[in-house]
């Protein structure tokens, strides 16, 4: 079986430096007013602020895919989702049924009339061959076929954004969630950066009451859930 290829974005580890957003930018020259990610901030300026990177998450059921009407919308063997902007006649309707806003269309010719749809990748590149300069100008960089992942992830100081199989990256978070938390509470930063306060090995597995557990001690004060 193929890779599915699938994003998470750690809120606990993102900073809201725009260096995803910036490296997209960067890698797949896209044009002025199309951002294929964003950062969005949520409870700005108030305690247990987070932000969180966002982009085309190359849904398993996509609803863009169920409603275009020309079907320029497909999934390929490994789960991206992409799109051929031959097919594309800017209709919209992909941009209204997507949850995260994914779908971009650039204002072109007279009365802000949509261009052919733009989105995320995942550095994949399109319908054209792989790594040919019509791919690029239309999509963007072909890193897949380059056996490398999204530059958004790759360039994520902190990384907050994973990006690869589904399996994997999963796994690397759900670690990260059971040496950061337990249960409605945090451990704080000093466990959770691999530092214990009661001395001895860091203990991550299992259901149960970890030993090396402080009560009542929070990771962000106005935030007590899991993460």
């Amino acid at each position: 079986m193929p890779a599915r290829m699938k994003f998470i974005c750690d809120t606990e580890r993102c900073i809201d430096c725009n260096g995803c957003v910036t490296a997209c930018k960067n890698e797949n020259e896209t044009p002025w007013g199309v951002n294929r990610r964003r950062v969005v901030t949520i409870d700005d300026g108030v305690p247990g602020e987070h932000s969180i990177s966002v982009a085309c998450m190359h849904c398993t059921d996509a609803p863009c895919l169920a409603v275009c009407p020309t079907n320029c919308i497909y999934h390929t063997e490994d789960g991206i989702v992409l799109h051929d902007k031959d097919q594309c006649i800017g209709c919209g309707y992909c941009s209204l049924a997507c949850p995260f806003g994914a779908p971009q269309f650039p204002a072109s010719g007279l009365f802000n009339h949509r261009g052919k749809m733009d989105k995320c990748t995942f550095c994949a590149g399109g319908p054209e061959p792989d790594q040919s300069e019509a791919e690029f100008k239309k999509y963007g960089r072909n890193r897949i076929s380059e056996g490398k992942l999204p530059a958004c992830a790759e360039m994520c100081g902190t990384k907050a954004l994973l990006g690869g199989d589904a399996e994997i990256i999963a796994d690397i978070y759900r670690q990260r969630v059971e040496t950061r938390g337990y249960g409605p509470e945090l451990w704080g930063w000093d466990i959770a950066y691999n530092r214990n306060r009661r001395g001895g090995e860091i203990k991550t597995r299992g259901d149960g009451p970890r030993d090396n557990q402080v009560p009542n001690d929070f990771q962000n004060g106005g935030r007590k859930h899991p993460t």
